[in-house]
């Protein structure tokens, strides 16, 4: 099942792929300045929990890259050694370095120099780096937006780096979330291409639905800072364990299993995820019956505790207008997956030229297959394909009966 991203990888991708490395460069440099203005604010408890943020999501995203670079196979690992490469992921820039090979070898790719297998190798960094983009962005902008929302609702003024905050964070983590399902769309079997108004539509329903959790949970630590505290491991372990419930597969042991769904769980306080394999429309319901209800109550509370005159001018207007924004989102997605999903917009067969392509069949989106002719295995080797996308692919797009047979034969063989 190999991805399609590379066999289309030209000077637009690369230009979008080095984009992604500067921006990562520039969220740190953001970060610090953040912090900084802060500290001189007089504020060092959020200039110390920014960095913290920082530091906590960094750490996860290097520690992933690190495993992931432990249990590739041998033909996808660095030229690196093992201790220089430890010593990178050390110093927080593993991340960074997997951007700096995905742009070398995009490069390659743009001058038609590379081989078939440095285009599976292509696609498999690509996903990783938009996995691990994805990890990074909700542990450590997702929190930081909430913390910054929260210092200019309490101090009645933004600061210019706190405004440049609030707008980067909010793009990473939306932008984040549209890249990530971009790069499942590339394991289906048809080209089930994103094209610019399910982009955009995709794009504004996480935008929608996210503005009001962050809005619900800096009004809460208006008047209670420190119950977040307590909210937020307490929604956590909830998360976490609905999330252990579902039996997720994706790292390659049981403790960085673990790992992974902790990082999960901290997606969900924020923003719906699919993990598990099946229907998700009573897991969305439910997840998001739960999430309207914890920030209802967060609101609630706020405005039970009686908020100072001076801000119920401007927040009252924008706290009636926090539910309709979600509700609009909501509106959104079940437009998008009323219409624009890849199971109600499969594309025909593409004919004779298209090696792997079997249709599809009732309605249902079918996996490319993943068995390549034997006269290229011989020459690239077994099978580059990212299991770990490939696993979350299977959770969001549904598998028709002849699909199976053919992915699980398939993922045996790799």
């Amino acid at each position: 099942m190999a991805a399609r991203g590379p066999a289309r990888f030209g000077p637009w991708q690369w230009l979008l792929a080095a984009a992604g490395a500067a921006a990562a460069v520039w969220d740190a440099g953001a970060d610090v300045w953040v912090a900084v203005g802060y500290a001189r604010a007089g504020q060092p408890g959020c200039a110390a929990l920014g960095l913290g943020l920082w530091a906590a999501g960094s750490a996860a995203r290097q520690a992933c890259s690190w495993l992931w670079f432990r249990s590739d196979p041998s033909t996808l690992r660095p030229e690196l050694s093992r201790r220089p490469l430890a010593a990178l992921h050390l110093l927080q820039l593993g991340f960074l370095y997997r951007c700096l090979r995905a742009l070398r070898l995009g490069w390659r790719l743009c001058r038609e120099e590379a081989t078939e297998e440095e285009r599976d190798h292509m696609a498999f960094l690509t996903h990783d780096i938009s996995m691990l983009r994805l990890f990074e962005t909700f542990l450590e902008n997702a929190p930081q937006l909430a913390v910054l929302l929260y210092s200019v609702l309490r101090t009645n003024k933004a600061e210019p780096s706190q405004g440049m905050g609030i707008c980067t964070a909010f793009l990473c983590v939306t932008w984040s979330l549209l890249d990530y399902h971009q790069s499942l769309r590339s394991f289906l079997q048809d080209k089930y291409e994103m094209g610019w108004g399910s982009s955009v539509i995709y794009f504004l329903w996480n935008l929608f639905l996210l503005c009001p959790r962050i809005l619900a949970l800096a009004l809460f630590a208006l008047l209670w800072p420190y119950g977040v505290a307590v909210h937020f491991p307490l929604v956590w372990l909830a998360m976490f364990i609905w999330v252990s419930l579902q039996g997720t597969d994706f790292m390659e042991s049981p403790g960085p299993e673990q790992l992974y769904r902790a990082m999960v769980a901290v997606i969900l306080y924020f923003s719906w995820f699919n993990v598990a394999p099946g229907r998700t429309l009573y897991r969305s319901i439910i997840y998001h019956s739960f999430i309207l209800l914890d920030s209802t109550l967060l609101t609630l509370a706020w405005l039970w505790g009686h908020p100072p005159e001076e801000q119920r001018p401007y927040l009252i207007p924008v706290l009636c207008a926090a539910l309709p924004c979600y509700l609009l989102g909501l509106l959104l997605r079940v437009t998008y997956y009323g219409w624009l999903h890849p199971n109600v917009r499969a594309q025909p067969r593409s004919g004779g030229d298209e090696v792997d392509a079997e249709g599809r069949h009732d309605g249902v989106v079918e996996f490319r297959s993943i068995s390549e002719p034997s006269e290229l295995r011989s020459v690239s080797g077994p099978d580059l394909v990212n299991s770990r996308l490939r696993c979350l692919a299977r959770s969001h797009f549904p598998l028709s009966a002849l699909a199976e047979p053919r992915l699980l034969n398939g993922a045996a063989a790799v």
